[in-house]
């Protein structure tokens, strides 16, 4: 008998012939190779149309869940009502966004609005730049902020490609892509989190435009800051003249209305957001201090700092973040997410204790990772040393064949959202003390 090709076959084998690497953004390629056909709320369906409960969120843009009604009404709307790609002059939509986020995030005094994260941390980086007339900039190991040449290292490297941990000092730029010029890595100096004294080190050599960070690195789990870091970096970037720019677009909305920076009471010199901000729509925004962004419309070419995009502010997208924003407001949206994703870890909690494997459930609000080791990690090197990667593969894969998705890559984010129901947190943990049985 000859064999019948599925349509998930059908349709992996048709873009593999069309698509270089046979998936838009290759950090989609993963095993096993899911053809996810449509979502729903807390539901991912493939093209058989077996269902998972999802806690993936497509790298944790959905923070109210697939198509959430009052999101996708609101763009609808947009369209009804004759909004368009104008490219011409200000409007109406992207006004009440930029009004919208400097209320929910006191640091932000002006904001422009990008398509992507990856393009607010570029625009960061330049006015950066701009601001100090310096050059050099500090990343964090295992930070995450785009796709750009100055940004793009290694997420996991290994410790043979970084070496062991040094304090005060700083690690190679170990790229995760070909063309990068080395003039580029150069002016990048890589530090653990949590690392203060390596920051300074780097400070004291090097003249240093900005501190790019995620404010709690959500790229390798979740790392949360010591006491006193964050406050710490400001104060350094200060001292040195140096801009301190938080990468909130995974910890942003995630962690609260104000981002990471509301709840640890921080205020960076520029943020940078995306994801949650609009729900799944694409749409990314750049802010902060007034005097930094200014620089976008300097009277004087010679510092004035080039922003353009054609698509930035686009009225589908900016009607679903200022949506996405305005449902936001609704203390009880974040009532209800704490207490589904507490439900949520404290099962997990009491399933992992009757494994008796050695774990560390670490969670910022709605975000979670579960690395298999003894103490919660601080920065990448004690993820690289003590996480047992094999074993955080085998339990991704095993609870996506029983229909919980996370993606399977040792130390991704989970999500819960606001769509996610009681019935879902029950039927997790129960297919998950299945699983934890048998490998």
């Amino acid at each position: 008998m000859i064999a019948t090709k599925t349509r998930s076959e059908e349709i992996i084998e048709r873009s593999a012939q069309y698509i270089a690497g046979g998936v838009v953004s290759l950090n989609r390629k993963v095993n096993p190779n899911i053809v996810f056909e449509k979502a729903q709320g807390s539901k991912l369906y493939d093209t058989a149309g077996k269902e998972y409960i999802d806690y993936h969120a497509a790298f944790a843009p959905f923070l109210l869940g697939h198509n959430f009604k009052p999101i996708n009404d609101a763009a609808i709307e947009a369209l009804s009502n004759g909004w368009s790609l104008m490219g011409s002059g200000t409007t109406f939509w992207e006004g009440r966004l930029a009004e919208l986020m400097c209320e929910v995030v006191p640091s932000l005094e002006l904001v422009q609005i990008t398509n992507t994260g990856s393009e607010a941390t570029a625009h960061a980086i330049r006015l950066s730049r701009a601001y100090t007339g310096r050059e050099d900039i500090i990343l964090t190991l295992g930070g995450y902020n785009g796709w750009h040449n100055e940004v793009a290292r290694s997420v996991m490297p290994t410790i043979e490609q970084i070496g062991s941990f040094v304090s005060p000092g700083e690690y190679p730029f170990y790229s995760m892509s070909a063309g990068i010029p080395e003039n580029t890595k150069r002016k990048v100096h890589i530090v653990n989190f949590n690392d203060l004294e390596s920051v300074e080190y780097v400070m004291r050599k090097f003249p240093i435009a900005c501190v790019l960070t995620e404010p709690a690195l959500q790229n390798v789990g979740v790392v949360k800051p010591v006491s006193g870091y964050l406050n710490g970096l400001i104060k350094l970037c200060e001292q040195y003249g140096s801009v301190c720019i938080f990468d909130e677009v995974k910890t942003g909305f995630r962690t609260g209305l104000g981002g990471y920076q509301g709840y640890a009471d921080v205020t960076p010199h520029l943020s940078v957001f995306g994801k949650a901000v609009a729900n799944g729509f694409p749409l990314g925004v750049i802010g902060g201090k007034r005097e930094i962004m200014s620089l976008f419309d300097d009277p004087d070419p010679k510092k004035r700092v080039l922003i353009a995009g054609t698509y930035n502010a686009h009225p589908v997208n900016s009607a679903a973040a200022i949506a996405t924003v305005e449902f936001l407001q609704n203390p009880k949206v974040y009532e209800q997410i704490t207490k589904i994703s507490n439900a949520l870890y404290t099962g997990l909690t009491d399933i992992f204790n009757e494994k008796g494997k050695p774990f560390a459930l670490v969670h910022n609000a709605s975000a979670f990772c579960t690395y298999f080791c003894e103490n919660e990690p601080h920065n990448l090197h004690e993820i690289l040393n003590n996480h047992d990667f094999d074993f955080d593969r085998k339990y991704r894969q095993a609870l996506i064949k029983h229909g919980i998705y996370h993606i399977p890559l040792a130390c991704k984010q989970g999500s819960v959202s606001y769509s996610h129901s009681e019935e879902d947190i029950d039927h997790t943990l129960e297919i998950t003390r299945s699983v934890l049985k048998k490998i």
